[in-house]
């Protein structure tokens, strides 16, 4: 995780600079993103990565939760088959009048 956050860091500091302080006009059309354009990068990609690992995330619990159920489903068709006191159909009698 610091590894992490000295590559942010250093990505950050890498787009900062000192402005020039010199009066000049320039013809070219194209425009500087100064700092926005490292900040907005990384924002997106952590944005990206922090989705990618949520849907991850989520379906290795779905998984897991599912798995559960299927064991307690089986424990519980063992359990009724080993308990010879119930039987297996139940028969229904009409109250007589």
């Amino acid at each position: 995780m610091l590894r992490v956050g000295i590559a942010f860091t250093v990505l950050v500091g890498a787009g900062t600079g000192v402005a020039s302080a010199a009066d000049t006009t320039t013809t070219d059309t194209t425009a500087s993103f100064g700092l926005l354009g490292p900040v907005g990068l990384a924002a997106v990609l952590l944005g990206v990565v922090g989705m990618a690992l949520g849907v991850v995330r989520a379906r290795r619990k779905a998984q897991a939760e599912q798995e559960a159920a299927v064991v307690a489903e089986a424990a519980e068709v063992t359990e009724n088959a080993e308990s010879p006191s119930r039987p297996a159909l139940t028969p229904y009698r009409r109250p007589s009048a």
